[in-house]
């Protein structure tokens, strides 16, 4: 077997961008925004499918605290400039109240190809999430960890979640944002290769057609990156508080280690179907950590808080490894405090209890989102 990768790791982040007065998204922001904030992050900073977007990305990291310092910097550029501008960034799945019909299309070639394929499912996409790159250079590798780490996104999904609200409506779930991006074509779990030349022929047959023009359509919650030698996860909803954000990732890059350190001794997780992978992704759509997921070797539902532990024992030596034993075990607190979703439904319910109408309480949750997306770790 190869040496052993570096796992390096990336982490991209859409935001909303939102009016300090009205609490609103702001359909059309300013060109001279966005122009500043390149001007301060350079190539780590675009815009996002919908203009009341904008999107963030790491430099490659070796280690989680370059990881933090990046992300810190940048969540904190975004929000000085936005600020500039009576703007603020707000990370969460979904908007609380925002219409999604209300909303323009950023003005490029690739936005503008994709509104015309999509059509209305396109212009539904007023959601953001977060991915996470790890390095892992060698092809078949890849697809390999590919397979196996399908099981776990369910888990980290449930941890990120932020999108309870939908165009003011408490939607019952915990990541409604995943509702709204799997009415597009190819997401989902990925699907599942022999190898990495079966992978690319698949690739080639929907190029071919003249379906897809690269695998950058392919919108799968984990897929091999088409632009770096990295392994994407992307079913996770944009965190609002920075330390879930690392702690998610660090999970992540930890299962990806561990499940390489079972190839090396020509072991492996075992592979269950796409259909009983969906009931957990669904279990965490709807529950997030409330309800628990299947535990597929037992078939019996586990509660969530006994899944983490044993994932937190699978990876103990790579987060020693990595030295993010802190970042991962972290996980424990986002349980007991509750995800973005569990606190934003509690300012929601705690303002209408204090006698506020439902638009003030909806503004009470935008407030809340303002404040811990720019709260230092």
């Amino acid at each position: 077997m190869s040496s052993e990768p570096e796992f390096t790791l990336g982490i991209e982040e859409e935001y909303f961008l939102v009016d300090r007065m009205t609490r609103d998204v702001v359909g059309d922001p300013p060109e001279t925004m966005l122009a500043e904030c390149e001007a301060l992050l350079g190539g780590q900073v675009s815009p996002e499918f919908l203009r009341s977007q904008i999107e963030i990305g790491t430099r490659v990291c070796a280690s989680l605290r370059e990881a933090q310092a990046d992300l810190q910097r940048l969540r904190g550029t975004i929000a000085s400039v936005a600020a500039r501008h009576g703007m603020a960034p707000v990370a969460a799945g979904t908007h609380p109240f925002a219409r999604w019909d209300a909303q323009k299309t950023t003005e490029r070639m690739r936005y503008r190809s994709l509104e015309a394929d999509l059509q209305g499912v396109g212009r539904r996409l007023a959601i953001c999430g977060m991915h996470v790159h790890i390095g892992i250079p060698d092809n078949e590798l890849r697809i390999d960890l590919l397979n196996q780490a399908s099981y776990f996104l369910p888990h980290l999904l449930a941890l990120s979640t932020s999108s309870p609200f939908w165009q003011g409506e408490n939607t019952g779930l915990k990541s409604y944002r995943l509702a709204v991006f799997d009415e597009m074509p190819r997401t989902g779990t990925p699907e599942r290769f022999a190898s990495w030349g079966e992978y690319c022929r698949h690739v080639e047959i929907l190029v071919g057609a003249g379906l897809i023009g690269d695998a950058t359509k392919l919108w799968w919650d984990l897929r091999p990156s088409n632009r770096f030698p990295t392994l994407e996860m992307r079913v996770t909803d944009c965190c609002t508080s920075l330390d879930d954000t690392l702690s998610i990732a660090a999970l992540f890059r930890c299962l990806l280690r561990m499940l390489w350190r079972l190839k090396r001794e020509n072991q492996r997780w075992r592979l269950y179907a796409r259909m009983l992978i969906d009931e957990n992704r669904w279990r965490a759509q709807r529950f997030g950590v409330d309800q628990g997921l299947v535990d597929f070797g037992k078939g019996t539902i586990v509660p969530y808080a006994d899944l983490l532990e044993e994932i937190l024992i699978l990876i103990e030596q790579d987060a020693r490894h990595f030295g993010c034993l802190a970042e991962v075990t972290r996980a424990r607190h986002i349980l007991a405090r509750g995800t973005s979703a569990h606190r934003q439904l509690a300012v929601f319910d705690r303002t209408l209890s204090d006698g506020a109408t439902r638009a003030e309480a909806l503004n009470a949750v935008v407030d809340w989102l303002i404040e811990e997306t720019v709260q230092a770790p």
